[in-house]
């Protein structure tokens, strides 16, 4: 029976989720994609002007996605819920409320393909969801599927059905029994399943998504409802530069937070900005990167700070308060420039420095 597939792609206000919906948008216009956004209430300005911006250059509406009732501000009806709680990176309450349920939500139980903007540089699989109506797929890596597709598929007890797909699809006799002998050659610590993809893939990528999709489609995945899927026909593994290119060509560039800024310490200029999408007070943040909200949002530095109360504070050694006081920040500035004269790769290029930036967070909130 043929179900009608939905294909979805979530935009963190990142630049990876959003050189996503471009790529989508250039390379495969065939496929109908909703676009949404879960709006926590407490996004930085700039993320709000991206928003606004990519929906342009779609031409299609992006859905926003709250997951509170009523008026209120998402994020302060789902505080109070909490006691006035603070979320912290042992207590996710944020990520679960403001972004996992109302995704899934939005979703409901209808079959569905979830795009996200993993990059092909990447060792990571950011959130897949567990709802068995939904399955990732990650079109900026050659191997396009999540790591529990790639187990089922690769299983030993479905060798046979991978082989006789194999025979189908490869006309090259040479490569094709070299991709037998790959696939019948039993896992070990020397030769483990990402290897064995990772073989697989470079003899013939298009074959390789395209065996797994065959396979799919004979199980109960949501993909397994459709025809054909072009992206089977993807080779392609867009890096970090690659996604700043698309950004580029389509002229909506870099969200502006990702903008050097100039700070001035003991007479010498040092350079900060934000590293990542998210609320403006997420937790994750280097300590800089507070400083850089205090002074270029004020506003929303003083109502981060109001959250925060007695034994309640969005870092674990210290309050906003503490922070903002003037030897802090003299002292966090003169610590951050320091750092950034001693890091061994010196390099003057954005896409270096966007690398340095890109440490463990919250992989829902920032691609």
């Amino acid at each position: 029976m043929n179900k009608k597939v939905r294909h979805i792609l979530g935009i963190s206000g990142g630049k990876d989720s959003t050189a996503l919906a471009v790529y989508m948008k250039n390379n495969y216009p065939e496929i109908d994609i909703e676009y949404y956004f879960c709006d926590t209430g407490k996004e930085l300005p700039e993320t709000y002007v991206l928003i606004k911006n990519l929906q342009s250059y779609l031409g299609k509406k992006i859905i926003i996605l709250t997951g509170n009732e009523g008026d209120k501000n998402p994020f302060d009806q789902f505080i109070e819920s909490y006691g006035n709680f603070l979320p912290s990176s042992n207590a996710r309450w944020c990520t679960q409320k403001m972004k996992i349920e109302p995704f899934e939500k939005f979703v409901g139980d209808l079959p569905t393909i979830s795009y996200v903007g993993i990059r092909g540089d990447e060792f990571r699989e950011g959130y897949v969801s567990t709802k068995p109506n939904i399955l990732s797929v990650f079109p900026f890596r050659k191997n396009i599927w999540s790591k529990d597709v790639i187990a089922k598929v690769f299983s030993k007890q479905n060798e046979i059905n991978i082989i006789n797909l194999y025979k189908s699809l490869l006309l090259d006799n040479n490569n094709l029994e070299y991709a037998l002998e790959l696939i019948s050659r039993p896992l070990k610590l020397v030769y483990n399943l990402d290897r064995k993809v990772n073989s697989l893939l470079s003899l013939d990528t298009k074959i390789f998504n395209e065996v797994v999709f065959q396979f799919l489609k004979t199980t109960d995945y949501p993909i397994s409802y459709l025809n054909e899927y072009p992206l089977t026909r993807n080779d392609k593994n867009v890096d970090l530069e690659g996604v700043i290119n698309l950004l580029n060509n389509s002229n909506l560039g870099l969200p502006g937070y990702y903008k050097k800024l100039d700070y001035k310490v003991n007479g010498e200029i040092g350079k900060y900005n934000r590293s990542r999408s998210g609320c403006f007070f997420c937790f994750y943040q280097q300590k800089i990167e507070w400083i850089w909200l205090y002074e270029n949002h004020r506003d929303l530095f003083d109502q981060a700070k109001l959250y925060e109360k007695e034994g309640y504070t969005w870092m674990q050694d210290e309050s906003l308060e503490d922070i903002s006081k003037p030897d802090r920040i003299e002292k966090i500035k003169k610590d951050h420039l320091n750092k950034m004269k001693n890091k061994i790769t010196k390099s003057p290029y954005l896409i270096d420095t966007l690398n340095d930036s890109e440490d463990e967070g919250c992989s829902i909130c920032f691609t």
